[in-house]
C-alpha cells in the first residue's frame, strides 16, 4: 500500500516571536507517529520575508530557512505570538508583508493561533463572526479592536473547525495535543504527551486564570482526590467521596478544587469520563453499554449526551470516524 503523505504544518515566525511558542509545533506535531513509527506531520517554519534571521523577544534571533512561499504548501498554518505586531496590534490591519503572504494560502487551509497570534488571524478576517480566545490580559483590547469576533477570555483554547485559537504559552501545547487527538486519536496524542512530559489532556473549556495554580507550602491540595477518582471512574462518585479523600468538608473541598483546577469537581469528573470513553471507543470493541459502564456514565444514553456535548458527535459516530481516519 502506498504511504500516506504527512500532513504539512507551516509555522509562521514573525519578528518579536517568543522562542518557546515558536518551538511548540515542532515539539508536538514533530513527535506524532503511527504504530509503525511513521511521522504523521511534517513541520516547516517560514517567515514573511526571504530566508534569513528573524528577531525574537529574547537576546537572539532565529535563522528561518523558508520564505512566505511555504504557506502555499500548508495543510495547517500556525501563528505563534509576537511582541512586534505593529499595525496588527495597533489598528487591526495586516502589514503589506502579511497581506502578501496570506494571499498564498490555499482554500481550506486550517488556521491556528497561539496566544496573541490570534491578532494576526483576526486582522486577516479569519475570525469574523467566530468564537476565539487569546491571552486573558489582552482579551479586552482584542475585543475592542475586532468587534466582529466573539472573544471568550475564560478558556484555554477554542476549536471552531478549520480555525482554532488558544490562550498563552502552555495553552498552545494543549491546543496542539488537541489537534493531534482530533486528527489521529487519543493513543497518538497520549504518546506525544508522554514523550514531552506534559499532561495528555486539558479540556479547552478549562479556565485560563486559576487563582491558586501552585499550592502554598503545607496547604492541603486536591491532588490525591483526583488521582483516586481516576482509579474509580467506573464507580458512582459523589462529591462527599472526593472530599473524604482529603479529609475536608464538601464546602472547603469544592472551593479548593476550583481554585486549583479552574472548574468544579463535577465538571472535571465529566471531562475525565468523556476522555475515558473516548479512549475505549478508539481502542476496544466494547459495546456502547460496556463503554458507558467502564467510563462511569452508567447507561449508554447518559454517555451519549455527555459525549455529544463535549465532542459534537455521538459515541457511535465518533468510533466510526476515528476508525475511518486510522484506516486512512
Amino acid at each position: 500500500m502506498a504511504s500516506v503523505k504527512p500532513h504539512r504544518v507551516v509555522v509562521l515566525a514573525l519578528d518579536g516571536c517568543l522562542p518557546f511558542e515558536l518551538g511548540i509545533p515542532q515539539r508536538i506535531f514533530g513527535r506524532a507517529a503511527d504504530a509503525a513509527g511513521r511521522k504523521l506531520y511534517e513541520v516547516v517554519t517560514c517567515s514573511v520575508r526571504p530566508p534569513g534571521p528573524v528577531r525574537t523577544d529574547a537576546d537572539f534571533a532565529v535563522l528561518v530557512e523558508n520564505g512566505p512561499e511555504a504557506l502555499a504548501t500548508a495543510d495547517t498554518v500556525i501563528v505563534p505570538a509576537s511582541y512586534e505586531l505593529g499595525t496588527v496590534y495597533e489598528k487591526g490591519v495586516l502589514t503589506p508583508e502579511l497581506t502578501a503572504a496570506f494571499a498564498l494560502l490555499r482554500p481550506g487551509t486550517r488556521m491556528v493561533s497561539i496566544c496573541t497570534g490570534g491578532y494576526v488571524l483576526a486582522a486577516a478576517g479569519f475570525l469574523d463572526g467566530r468564537p476565539a480566545t487569546t491571552h486573558w490580559s489582552a482579551a479586552a483590547h482584542f475585543q475592542r479592536l475586532f468587534p466582529r469576533v466573539k472573544v471568550d477570555a475564560e478558556v484555554l483554547f477554542i476549536d471552531d473547525g478549520d480555525v482554532l485559537t488558544s490562550a498563552g504559552v502552555a495553552a498552545g501545547i494543549d491546543l496542539s495535543l488537541h489537534i493531534v487527538r482530533r486528527d489521529h486519536g487519543t493513543a497518538v496524542a497520549n504518546d506525544v504527551a508522554r514523550r514531552t512530559v506534559v499532561p495528555p489532556h486539558r479540556d479547552g473549556g478549562q479556565a485560563q486564570y486559576i487563582r491558586r495554580p501552585v499550592p502554598e507550602p503545607q496547604t492541603a491540595t486536591t491532588a490525591d482526590a483526583r488521582a483516586w477518582a481516576l482509579e474509580h471512574l467506573h464507580e458512582p462518585i459523589q462529591l462527599r467521596d472526593l472530599a473524604g479523600q482529603e479529609a475536608m468538608s464538601v464546602r472547603t473541598f469544592t472551593r479548593r478544587f476550583r481554585e486549583e483546577v479552574g472548574v468544579s469537581p463535577g465538571q472535571w469528573l465529566a471531562q475525565q469520563r468523556v476522555e475515558r470513553a473516548r479512549q475505549l471507543l478508539e481502542s476496544t470493541e466494547l459495546s456502547m453499554d460496556q463503554v458507558a459502564r467502564a467510563a462511569g456514565f452508567g447507561t449508554a444514553q447518559s454517555m451519549r449526551q455527555h459525549v455529544l456535548t463535549a465532542l459534537g458527535v455521538a459515541p457511535t459516530a465518533y468510533r466510526r470516524a476515528f476508525r475511518a481516519t486510522a484506516s486512512r
